[in-house]
C-alpha cells in the first residue's frame, strides 16, 4: 500500500440518497467506513440525501469522495459531474462512463456496434401503450422475457414473463415503481458470472464468480441472502470460455471509458453463448458482496480491497470525459 499523503487526508464515503438502491448503498457505506476507521484512517458517511445542502461545502468538509453510492443519482454521473465541478477527487469511473454503464439502453447500444452479445431488448417508453409493448414483444422477442429498470441494479424491480398475460401483470406493476424507464429483454437461460476489474492504470481482472440460486432467477434476495445462493470463486468453466469472458469484460470496461473499479455481468449458457448483461462502475462493496468475494480469492483483504478503491480517485488522467 502507498504512503502517499491523501491517505492522511478527510474521505467521505457517500452513500444513500433516495435511490431505490439505498439499503444496499447504506451496507457498502457502513462496511467501508468501518475497514477505513479502522485502517486508522479520518472517514465520514455522508448521505447523498444532504447533498442539497451540504454539496457547496464539501470541499471544506472532506478532501476526496469514495463513492458507495448504487442506482439512480448516485451512480449515473450525477454525483461525479458535481465533484467533477468541485474539484474533488472521486473513486471510479467518470460521468461519461457511469452515465453509459447505468443506462442499459444505451449501454447494450454500444455492445452491439462492437458485436458483444447482450440479450435482444426492446424500451418500455411512458408514450407506449400495454398493447403497444406486447405487441412489439410478439414481433421481435417472443416469449419468455425479462423485465427491468433502464436504469437499475439489484434486480430490483425485475421479473420473468412467460406469457402475455404474465407479461401485462409485470407491466402494470412497474407503474407503481420508482423506476422511470423501463425495458423488456430476451430471457436467456444460463449461471450468472461476475467479472470484478480493478483498475489504477494497469487492469486487474479477479477470480470470475459464478452463482446459482433455486428462485425463479438471480434476484435481489438471492443477491442479498447467501443462503439463497450457492456461489464458486473461482468460478468452474472450462478454460476457453474463462478466456472469452475475461478478455470480454476488459473490453467493455474499456470500451466504455471505466476507470479504477467495475463489475461485468454475464450469462454463461449451456449453447455456448456468453451474453453481457450490464456493466457496474460502483459496485457492491459490503464485506459479503460480489467484489470482495472474488477479490479475497485472488488474495486481496477487504481492507486492502477498499484502500485501492480509494486509491483509484488518485490514478484518472488529468481530463475525464
Amino acid at each position: 500500500m502507498s504512503n502517499s499523503p491523501h491517505y492522511l487526508g478527510r474521505i467521505g464515503v457517500l452513500y444513500g440518497g433516495n435511490s431505490p438502491e439505498r439499503p444496499g448503498s447504506v451496507a457498502s457505506a457502513e462496511a467501508v467506513f468501518k475497514a477505513l476507521s479502522g485502517a486508522g484512517m479520518q472517514a465520514e458517511m455522508i448521505d447523498l440525501g444532504e447533498l442539497s445542502e451540504v454539496g457547496a461545502h464539501l470541499r471544506n468538509r472532506i478532501d476526496v469522495a469514495l463513492l458507495a453510492c448504487h442506482g439512480p443519482g448516485g451512480e449515473d454521473g450525477k454525483v461525479q459531474g458535481m465533484l467533477e465541478q468541485l474539484g474533488i477527487p472521486y473513486s471510479g469511473s467518470g460521468v461519461l462512463a457511469s452515465a453509459i454503464g447505468m443506462h442499459k439502453p444505451t449501454f447494450k447500444t454500444l455492445l452491439a456496434a462492437l458485436n458483444i452479445d447482450t440479450p435482444r431488448s426492446i424500451p418500455m417508453l411512458a408514450e407506449h401503450s400495454v398493447e403497444s409493448i406486447l405487441t412489439m414483444v410478439e414481433l421481435n422477442l417472443g416469449y419468455p422475457v425479462f423485465v427491468k429498470p433502464a436504469s437499475g441494479g439489484g434486480s430490483l424491480g425485475a421479473g420473468i414473463a412467460r406469457t402475455p398475460e404474465e407479461l401485462t401483470g409485470l407491466l402494470r406493476v412497474r407503474c407503481d415503481q420508482q423506476y422511470a424507464e423501463y425495458m423488456v429483454e430476451e430471457y436467456i437461460d444460463g449461471i450468472p458470472c461476475a467479472v470484478g476489474i480493478l483498475d489504477q492504470g494497469r487492469p486487474v481482472i479477479l477470480p470470475l464468480l459464478t452463482c446459482e440460486t433455486d428462485r425463479a432467477f438471480y434476484d435481489y434476495e438471492a443477491k442479498h441472502d447467501r443462503g439463497l445462493r450457492r456461489e464458486r470463486c473461482p468460478a468452474n468453466l472450462p478454460a476457453d470460455v474463462e478466456q472469452r469472458v475475461m478478455e470480454t469484460a476488459l473490453k467493455v470496461h474499456r470500451r466504455i471509458g471505466a476507470h479504477g473499479v467495475s463489475q461485468v455481468d454475464f450469462l454463461i449458457c449451456a449453447d455456448g453463448r456468453i451474453p453481457v448483461l450490464e456493466i457496474n462502475t460502483v459496485p457492491g462493496l459490503s464485506e459479503q458482496g460480489n467484489l470482495a468475494t472474488m477479490a479475497a480469492t485472488a488474495g486481496v483483504s477487504y481492507v486492502e480491497l477498499i484502500k485501492r478503491v480509494l486509491d483509484t480517485a488518485f490514478t484518472k488522467d488529468s481530463y475525464v470525459p
